[in-house]
């Protein structure tokens, strides 16, 4: 079970009955939406073996028709998802080499589970790509690959196009996740800076067949986004690529072998990644296993058996996290005063994915910033909460997964001589949540479907 581990002191934090309380609802809530996402218990929900025939979802495979079986995959997920395909498949799987983060504690035995770093790429990563494609390229039309992919496979699959070094990716991927990159840009570029995602890998594997089980961390689900995509059809081009970098001013900061590959591109001197109509696609089946959806809709369940009328306001949240913050606070302000768009006792959730566009120089997350950004909207109103955090236990560069607001944080700031609007203007949340010792705590959780914020009021 995926628990918040300092549950109780955030509960006592609440200065009042009332926000003690809301308080408690939105966490039980909260850990209700990482357990329904467990990666092991979702693979075993989904993967039916019986006889010889595998059921997936809407599709079935007949193993025997099959000489070797092969396991692929990368992200925060892919151990627990590879330990599970091998405790159902046993020694029917040839051979399998899955890129995990560093830390991960996974056991398997057929598949081997190389650690790599996110979320900023390592050559580690890079050596175990290059084994995945190793294992893809000597397959043939009678094999099956079993590809796991889960978020945060993009950093830890890294296989630089000839010519980019893994310090020039590593330069570029630091900046589009400090400039405020949306994640489907950030991919866009890795996409094409890369000779696995974007469609390689299932160029490379062809005649094999591939089943891609994928447990969705990118809004709407589009399948070329999640990890980059590397066995589906990709939508973006070199000059997307461009376009993007040069949007977010960092086109001339790229190294100079970066812009090299994509002018080159672009002018169509360099192989543009797979498209739709690629022979390869025709044998690849897509199934995602979990996404933002089924975490949002377990934690507002978890808030209706608590008897709170609610509301699962979106499973698509995009935006930068100090405006979704007060927009969150807002509508809590909103059920506060007039009952609208539910009545109290109220629970509200919302899922997806925002984005922080670094200006200051402090420490924090997208959850930690979206509930520091909560707080001020909420001053004066009693058993009024916001709670934020990552579904993979780690929010930004920090060891917290996010954090929780009331009535009373700000007035409890005040008290220890810290001003809220400071910490936020230098995008400091990490720690004045710390001072205030409102951090949530889960450690990695081995899941990832997004962010998820909940809203409580009583």
């Amino acid at each position: 079970m995926i628990a918040i581990k300092n549950k109780e002191q955030l509960i006592k934090n609440g200065r009042s009955q009332s926000n003690q309380k809301a308080r408690a609802l939105a966490l039980e809530s909260l850990e209700s939406a990482l357990n329904a996402v467990d990666p092991e218990e979702i693979i075993r929900s989904k993967l039916l073996l019986k006889n010889s025939t595998l059921n997936v979802d809407r599709y079935s495979f007949n193993l025997k028709q099959f000489q070797n079986i092969y396991v692929v995959g990368g992200g925060k997920a892919s151990g627990l998802m590879a330990e599970a395909v091998e405790q159902i498949l046993g020694d029917l799987v040839t051979n399998g080499h899955v890129n995990v983060p560093y830390g991960s504690k996974h056991n398997t035995e057929i598949i081997k589970l190389h650690e790599a770093s996110h979320p900023i790429p390592d050559e580690t990563g890079v050596k175990g790509t290059r084994r995945m494609l190793k294992i893809a390229e000597q397959a043939t039309k009678d094999d099956l690959i079993i590809c796991l992919i889960s978020g945060g496979g993009s950093s830890l699959m890294p296989l630089p196009r000839r010519g980019i070094s893994i310090v020039d990716k590593r330069r570029i991927t630091d900046d589009l996740l400090k400039c405020g990159a949306t994640i489907n840009e950030v991919n866009t570029v890795r996409k094409h800076v890369s000779d696995f995602k974007g469609g390689w890998l299932a160029k490379k594997a062809y005649p094999a067949t591939i089943l891609n089980l994928i447990l969705s961390d990118v809004v709407g689900d589009p399948l070329d986004f999640i990890a980059s995509g590397p066995t589906v059809p990709d939508s973006t081009t070199f000059g997307d690529a461009i376009g993007i970098l040069r949007k977010h001013k960092l086109w001339n900061r790229v190294p100079a072998s970066i812009r090299k590959v994509l002018s080159e591109g672009e002018k169509g001197l360099t192989p543009e990644t797979p498209k739709r109509e690629n022979d390869a696609f025709k044998k690849v089946y897509n199934v995602v296993v979990g996404n933002s959806r089924l975490a949002s809709s377990a934690a507002c369940k978890q808030l209706e058996l608590s008897g709170l009328n609610t509301v699962l306001l979106t499973s698509t949240m995009e935006g930068e996290a100090r405006h979704v913050g007060v927009v969150l606070a807002s509508i809590a302000h909103e059920v506060f005063t007039s009952g609208n768009p539910v009545s109290k006792p109220a629970g509200m959730v919302a899922g997806g994915e925002t984005t922080v566009t670094v200006s200051g120089k402090g420490s924090g997350g997208r959850n930690q910033e979206i509930a520091l950004a909560a707080a001020s909207k909420l001053r004066s109103m009693d058993g009024a909460v916001v709670a934020s955090l990552n579904t993979d236990g780690i929010d930004g560069p920090t060891d917290a997964a996010g954090a929780i607001a009331d009535g009373k944080t700000v007035a409890r700031a005040v008290e220890m001589g810290l001003d809220s609007t400071e910490f936020l203007a230098e995008n400091d949340s990490y720690n004045f949540f710390s001072k205030l010792g409102d951090l949530l705590f889960t450690g990695p959780t081995s899941t990832n479907v997004n962010d998820l914020s909940v809203i409580v009021v009583l």
